[in-house]
């Protein structure tokens, strides 16, 4: 039996997402989603994986333009607004998250707007 991950150039070593939680998110994604592959959540560890990385760069980038050497939440959210790919965050990163509010009601408060 082949093993994911050895022909495909995918990692699942120590440094990956959690699968398990990340099929887990899957199941709860609908009630039509019944059964999952086992290569699915490998994919979409890797699209998270490079998805992370990207807007870490461009998070980055911003910092260094400040002379600055710590990464802040202004950062991440100049990257999101000045980046045409991350437009779908741009109304996570435009609200002032600075009050704890629990991930449902930030949810709740993106679909509603």
């Amino acid at each position: 039996m082949r093993q994911a991950g050895i022909y495909s150039g995918i990692r699942s070593g120590p440094h990956a997402l959690p699968l398990a939680r990340i099929k887990k998110i899957m199941k709860q994604s609908g009630d039509d989603v019944k059964m999952i592959s086992g290569e699915a959540p490998i994919v979409f560890a890797k699209a998270c994986e490079l998805f992370i990385k990207e807007l870490t760069q461009k998070s980055w980038n911003v910092t260094l333009q400040g002379k600055r050497r710590i990464l802040h939440k202004d950062d991440v959210a100049s990257a999101v607004v000045s980046t045409d790919v991350f437009d779908f965050l741009a109304s996570l990163v435009s609200g002032d998250w600075s009050v704890q509010v629990s991930p449902v009601e930030k949810e709740v408060a993106i679909l509603e707007s």
